[in-house]
């Protein structure tokens, strides 16, 4: 029998930077019920766990899954640990609202892709059959477990995610403090992709979920992908982190990728297409300049 209360929308992630977002968000519709899960409350690598986090869930409400193993470079060494949350978690919880009739709204990333990449906004489609790192092939196999335990799952892919405030500690928060530490910084300058605002995207997430509540067979299952619009390079975005707060721009100095070398390879293009989000009716997340403007909105160095 259908529920005749509202709808429940599980935040699986809560604590992190997109749950934080996602909790705080104007866009937050009100004719849903939130339950916000941290860690503490679901354990991703446990049936019992989820099991028991989601005892409640029932058709028509929403699980969004923003929780990850996201340490890129960490993951080259825990393998196992980087599956069970990222490729075994979202099946567990596919498994879930399959069995009820709920919809899952899973989060992943530009990693998913392998490196032979068209230089063009990549699509669903484009290649992604080898990725270059274990949290990638994480991610990429929780999306596939995802999507065979519940076909009408919604993956959306993101990148270069970013708060800009702490106690965030991401991209842009590191910029600030660095330029109040260091008279010059060097920064990559040969990756491309899209930086992305975490409100902004939580906006766009809820805006799924409105949808989804409002009519479940508005959105079909598949992959969307969701960035802030445009694009650049690290040094972009630090130079503009710079400019945003008063200081000079030039005091960032590009490198190249050979220039600072990671454990795990980091993609050197990954600006992912919207086409398909704007197919489906959703509202394209605003350029990243702006976003980054709000972002740091009163902000100054020193």
């Amino acid at each position: 029998m259908d529920r005749v209360n509202s709808p429940v929308v599980y935040v699986i992630g809560a604590a992190g930077q997109l749950g934080s977002a996602l909790l705080a968000s104007p866009a937050l519709p009100s004719t849903v019920e939130v339950i916000g899960l941290t860690s503490s409350d679901v354990d991703l690598t446990s049936d019992e766990s989820v099991a028991r986090a989601l005892n409640g869930l029932d058709k028509g409400d929403v699980v969004i899954n923003t929780a990850a193993f996201t340490d890129v470079d960490g993951a080259e060494t825990a393998r196992d640990d980087a599956f069970a949350v990222n490729s075994d978690g979202p099946r567990r919880l596919a498994e879930r609202t399959a069995a009820v009739g709920a919809r899952l709204v899973h989060v992943s990333t530009d990693y998913v892709f392998g490196p032979d990449v068209p230089h063009r906004p990549l699509t669903a489609d484009d290649r992604h059959e080898k990725p270059r790192t274990v949290y990638g092939a994480s991610k990429l196999a929780g999306e596939l477990a995802a999507a065979a335990a519940d076909p009408s799952v919604i993956v959306v892919r993101t990148a270069w995610v970013f708060t800009g405030r702490p106690p965030v500690r991401d991209f842009v928060t590191t910029m600030i403090a660095l330029e109040a530490q260091r008279e010059t910084l060097t920064v990559v300058d040969d990756q491309t992709g899209s930086p992305t605002y975490a409100p902004d995207l939580a906006a766009g997430l809820w805006e799924i979920v409105g949808r989804l509540t409002d009519d479940p067979s508005s959105i079909g299952g598949g992959v969307l992908n969701a960035t802030n619009a445009g694009q650049g390079t690290w040094c972009d975005l630090a130079r503009a982190v710079f400019t945003a707060i008063g200081a000079d721009p030039e005091r960032v100095r590009p490198c190249t990728t050979d220039e600072f070398p990671r454990p795990a390879p980091r993609p050197a293009y990954s600006v992912l297409s919207g086409q398909a989000w704007s197919d489906a009716g959703l509202t394209p997340l605003r350029e990243w300049h702006a976003a980054l403007a709000d972002a740091l909105s009163g902000a100054r160095s020193g």
